[in-house]
């Protein structure tokens, strides 16, 4: 059976690289199609996830959202109708929706997030089927264009693909070294994705949540800044200086989570990668959505609104010597109880290999 996996962002390259191993060993014929994204692309180099690069992210303006996206879709459809899959496998690709769509081919995708309301408008309705973490109600999908019957959930949140498998050992003094860590703490930061559509028309806060986090706890604690874009690299570079330090390249979010005491995320992949890791996990993301509900009504995350119940909190955490280790038990606990979603896309795989 030949497949096509449209792969967009770091998370996707992460939640699909096994199941692409996997599907490669059965002997399948696969395609696996990217976009020119900073983050997407350095990453599959680094996990050697091979991506064939068919045009480019569109930005923060909505303009050139319709432009990039409008000019993908033309150069997937030369690629695909040349590949002739008999399944495509996407994390709401709004392209691969539209492909798939006119060529008359099945299409499985995944999403945990309802909140991206425009790409889900331009996803769900035209896909075979949704897959999607239990905690979302199908309620929350009514208005998408897809029947409860099409919608496939599992007992994990995304970065269970991931994390379950992971099999390194990792040499904190190594890690220290590599990412020059030379006071006792760190504090990772994962800014918020600002130029999502579902973000574009969102006033926030984030900016002097952080700006307090540097000020109060720069001299005592390292700060390790993973930005999403090279415009939020320079802003945080020219703001900051040497108060922080801003990672450049792209790096493996498993092994920077390892080395935080405290994760602060204005996401939502790597808030739960971390909260499921056990690390110490703070949102600042400055929208509500499922996942981020469930972590706070867990205890694996703490959401914070402003500047003075972060830094109140991040005091907390780092002056109370079981907090961490009690983090750790209950991320575990939780943990054992998700299952694989990898498994739960193979079965459905194997439906279209048997039709």
């Amino acid at each position: 059976m030949r497949v096509w996996f449209d792969v967009l962002t770091p998370k996707q390259v992460m939640f699909f690289k096994h199941a692409v191993d996997v599907l490669k060993e059965k002997d399948h014929e696969l395609l696996c199609t990217g976009r020119n994204y900073r983050e997407s692309v350095k990453l599959s180099k680094l996990k050697k996830f091979e991506l064939k690069i068919v045009g480019k992210y569109g930005g923060s303006s909505k303009y050139d959202k319709l432009r990039a996206s409008s000019s993908r879709i033309f150069d997937l459809a030369k690629e695909i109708d040349k590949f002739q899959p008999d399944l495509c496998v996407s994390f709401s690709s709004p392209e691969a929706a539209r492909v798939t769509f006119g060529l008359g081919i099945p299409h499985i995708t995944f999403s945990d997030s309802p909140h991206a309301f425009a790409v889900q408008r331009l996803t769900i309705p035209f896909v075979n089927y949704l897959l999607c973490p239990w905690i979302i109600p199908y309620s929350a999908w009514n208005n998408l264009g897809i029947s409860k019957n099409q919608i496939i959930r599992y007992h994990a949140l995304d970065p269970v693909a991931w994390i379950k498998r992971e099999t390194r050992e990792l040499n904190d003094r190594h890690l220290r070294k590599k990412y020059h860590l030379t006071k006792k703490n760190t504090i990772v930061i994962r800014p918020e994705e600002s130029k999502a559509s579902y973000m574009l028309d969102k006033n926030t806060n984030v900016n002097s949540i952080l700006e307090s986090i540097v000020e109060i706890f720069h001299r005592t604690t390292n700060i390790l800044v993973l930005c999403r874009y090279q415009d939020q690299i320079r802003q945080f570079n020219e703001k900051y200086g040497n108060k922080i330090k801003v990672l450049e390249n792209v790096v493996d979010g498993f092994e920077l989570i390892s080395v935080a005491d405290i994760f602060v995320g204005g996401g939502g992949t790597m808030n739960a990668e971390s909260a499921l890791m056990g690390k110490p996990t703070i949102s600042i993301s400055p929208i509500k959505f499922y996942v981020d509900d469930y972590l706070v009504r867990t205890g694996l995350i703490h959401k914070v609104a402003n500047s003075t119940q972060v830094v109140k909190l991040l005091r907390h955490i780092l002056d109370d010597n079981t907090f961490s280790f009690k983090q750790k038990n209950r991320a575990q606990r939780i943990l054992n109880g998700m299952e694989d979603p990898t498994n739960k896309l193979m079965k459905i795989v194997d439906r279209f290999v048997t039709l």
